[in-house]
């Protein structure tokens, strides 16, 4: 449904969101989320046809040449980070794909109602957890929500976007996280397995099998089922990097579709760079 104001896409509402989900569902086709980090990213991933296009900071950095845990360091103000790519590089390049942002729900220096007034405002339909907690764990984890700083911080967020209607697909990496998600009213669950695999800045030894990101996914959907069983449910990282790795994803558990940031954006630029590179330099040179 194209805005009144602009006749193209953006903004949507929650339900339209949503709606746009199910049709592709129906169609028997899987969700696509794509991350993307610049403007050339966004406009060519909507060319390939992706359900939705999620804006974080880890974009930046990804397309800078630095690993996406750049995103969860001190390397810079990661609300405004996403804004900034929101409001100058994505969304006036798309046409009609809805867009999400990313909003670092623990920011401490942020009153959240406030933020995500500007979040909507911008035009943006919809928020993503990002950066997450839920991925930090150990020691640091709980430091992190002893100081006032945890991940409790991100299902506020979450529950203040279901209080304004805004559409929200959230990050988590275990079922507990996964199941306060579904309780303050996300619309959408990524099961998190890890940094993706692959390429020259992924992780190789930080991640798990393709067996445990299988039964990792299908234990967050079921703890999430049990809650809201009309949520969506889709599969991140580790090992689920190419279009076979997420065809077995889907086939083994009950994951309705994928979000690929690395290994859409960063994987299709290193190869189709490479590869084009290497056809000009074969070119021959005589007199």
């Amino acid at each position: 449904m194209p805005n009144q104001w602009t006749g193209k896409g953006n903004p949507y509402t929650r339900q339209e969101v949503r709606d746009r989900l199910q049709a592709t569902l129906n169609k028997n086709k899987a969700i696509i989320a794509a991350g993307a980090g610049t403007g050339i990213s966004a406009k060519f991933i909507e060319k390939g046809g992706a359900d939705l296009l999620i804006i974080y900071n880890s974009g930046r950095f990804r397309m800078s040449g630095h690993g996406s845990t750049a995103g969860l360091m001190a390397y810079g103000d990661a609300n405004a980070v996403a804004m900034e790519i929101g409001e100058f590089e994505v969304l006036p390049v798309v046409e009609e794909i809805p867009v999400i942002c990313g909003v670092h729900g623990s920011d401490p220096r942020r009153r959240m109602w406030h933020h995500l007034l500007k979040v909507k405002d911008m035009g943006f339909s919809g928020i993503n957890n990002f950066p997450t907690h839920s991925i930090v764990d150990g020691h640091f984890r709980q430091v992190l929500e002893e100081t006032g700083m945890g991940f409790d911080k991100e299902v506020e967020m979450v529950r203040l976007a279901n209080k304004m209607d805004m559409f929200s697909i959230v990050y988590v990496a275990t079922p507990n996280d996964a199941r306060q998600m579904a309780e303050a009213g996300a619309d959408a669950i990524i099961a998190h397995v890890g940094t993706t695999v692959g390429g020259s800045i992924g992780v190789v030894d930080a991640t798990c099998s393709m067996d445990e990101a299988v039964a990792r996914t299908q234990e967050i959907i079921d703890a999430v089922k049990r809650v809201n069983p009309a949520l969506f449910f889709l599969a991140h990282g580790g090992p689920i990097n190419t279009p076979d790795d997420v065809r077995e994803m889907l086939e083994r558990t009950s994951a309705q579709g994928f979000v690929g940031a690395s290994s859409l954006e960063r994987m299709g630029v290193e190869q189709s760079l490479t590869d084009l590179t290497k056809q000009f330099k074969s070119l021959p040179y005589s007199r």
